[in-house]
């Protein structure tokens, strides 16, 4: 059976608090919020990925994604290849290593939602 539960505002970052307590503890590399957001987009978004296109898609710098791509590539998280098409253009690739990653972060999420949503589901109001 499965139970609707709309989160307000505060419960929606206790489940963030608890997932990134979860990644801080058992997940590595920890990484920054603009590195999540990066690997978040190359595998949860349309690909080609190039990085202008990520650039454009976040609102940052080409730089600033380069910088977190260098830390993602360390922690084999992702890949840069040669555009097979444009040899000169560079595609962000996904990998392995990046998708166990994710998927163990989707899991704590997962977690925590499930935690706040069985406290709110036992706790009465009177």
């Amino acid at each position: 059976m499965t139970i609707e539960i709309r989160l307000n505002a505060c419960q929606a970052l206790d489940v963030w608090r608890l997932a990134l307590t979860r990644v801080v503890r058992d997940l590595h590399p920890d990484l920054s919020a603009r590195q999540m957001a990066i690997l978040l987009n190359v595998y949860l978004g349309p690909a080609p990925h190039t990085v202008r296109g990520l650039a454009r898609d976040l609102g940052i710098a080409k730089p600033a994604v380069t910088r977190a791509l260098d830390t993602l590539e360390k922690a084999k998280l992702a890949r840069r290849a040669p555009d097979p098409r444009d040899k000169r253009s560079i595609l962000i690739e996904r990998t392995v290593g990046g998708a166990a990653y994710l998927g163990d972060f989707a899991g704590f999420l997962a977690d925590a939602g499930e935690e706040i949503a069985t406290h709110l589901s036992t706790t009465t109001f009177g």
